[in-house]
């Protein structure tokens, strides 16, 4: 496995330090990669990683298609909430959310509260390219996909731009981006740090 770039054991120590128990979490639209930087991020911080989606399938017994089949959109909607919540109990860890649960306004407030939010953010061209490569999006069941991502980007953009963090998602090493996201949490606990020190000075 290729080493995340930039990573010596003081950079991880300190992060994790600031961390605390709190989660990583990723969020962002189906295809921008969630899953599989979060493996890399967690594996460079030597953090559990847990994918919300695998969650609910393995509490449910059914698969995401099978449960948007036969329950319908707003249930898997509250059941996605409620195993969300019950995970982000258990930081810290590095978890992938599934597109829609950074919509739902208790699920940021928890993630808020419990965790750093990252989104990462992919044009439509990129999500295209790596949706197109798998039949289980239940939301992409259509004769035109690219409209419905399209759609998707213009609904959900604006509230997944309330993230902690943004780290735009490319062509790239997973590696590569993976270390931007450790780099950009960095970064944001520098600045919360630095808003401490002008108070109480």
């Amino acid at each position: 496995m290729v080493a995340i770039p930039l990573l010596a054991s003081g950079t991880v120590d300190a992060l994790l330090s600031r961390l605390g128990s709190r989660s990583i979490v990723f969020v962002g639209l189906m295809g921008a990669g969630k899953t599989a930087i979060g493996r890399k991020v967690s594996a460079g911080l030597g953090l559990p990683f847990i994918d919300s989606d695998h969650e609910i399938e393995s509490v449910s017994r059914m698969t995401i298609p099978d449960l948007f089949e036969q329950y319908g959109e707003a249930e898997f909607r509250a059941l996605e909430q409620r195993v969300v919540l019950r995970l982000l109990e258990n930081g810290p860890q590095v978890l992938a959310t599934g597109g829609g649960a950074f919509i739902n306004e208790q699920t940021r407030q928890a993630i808020a509260a419990r965790g750093i939010s990252v989104w990462l953010k992919a044009d439509v061209d990129i999500l295209m390219e790596r949706v197109s490569k798998k039949q289980n999006r239940p939301l992409l069941k259509t004769p035109n996909p690219r409209a419905v991502l399209e759609k998707l980007i213009a609904e959900r953009y604006p509230t997944y731009a309330l993230a902690d963090i943004t780290v735009l998602t490319r062509d790239d090493r997973r590696e590569v981006i993976a270390g931007e996201v450790i780099e950009a949490i960095n970064r944001s606990f520098d600045a919360v740090d630095a808003v401490h020190e002008s108070k109480t000075t």
